[in-house]
Formats: C-alpha cells, sequence, structure tokens
C-alpha cells in the first residue's frame, strides 16, 4: 500500500504514521525543501496582497483572483506536506 499526502484539512491517521516512516536523513532534507518552499509561497502570497490593495481595470482584477484561488491551493497543499512529513519523520 502506498502512502498518500492527506487533503487538506484531514490528518493521517495513527495507523499510517505507524506503517511508514520516512528515513531520517531524508526526512531532514525533506524538510528543508519544504521550508525553502515555504519561503517562496510567503513572497506569492505578499505580492498577492499587495497587488489587492491597488485599484485594478478588467480583466486584470480577474486575473488577481485567479492568482488569490492558486495561493490559496498552494499553501493548502503545503500545509498538509508540512503536516505528513511531521507524521511520518522520526521525531
Amino acid at each position: 500500500m502506498t502512502d498518500q499526502i492527506s487533503r487538506p484539512g484531514t490528518q493521517p491517521s495513527q495507523n499510517d504514521n505507524s506503517q511508514s516512516q520516512i528515513p531520517e536523513d531524508l526526512a531532514v532534507e525533506i524538510r528543508k525543501l519544504a521550508h525553502d518552499l515555504s519561503n517562496a509561497l510567503e513572497i506569492i502570497v505578499q505580492t498577492s496582497y499587495l497587488l489587492s490593495t491597488t485599484e485594478m481595470k478588467e480583466p486584470a482584477s480577474d486575473w488577481l483572483r485567479m492568482l488569490d484561488g492558486g495561493v490559496q491551493k498552494a499553501l493548502d497543499l503545503n500545509i498538509s506536506l508540512r503536516n505528513y512529513i511531521k507524521a511520518h519523520s522520526p521525531t
């Protein structure tokens, strides 16, 4: 059975945690990548916020709404990834 990353709003079950652990050296590298991803997403989130404070004409305002939706999905996925890593990594 393959492990799957939990969807936003869900937590991995205890059974998932006991079935498969990420090896410690790999977990460290994955944590670093997840941290770097969080930093990159923070730039996108802040830029999206700053753009939302300006007046935009159509179609730019539509594009900003699309960007905001993508930003939220990326943040949710990043949280799920971090939760998965935490649940499946040695302490």
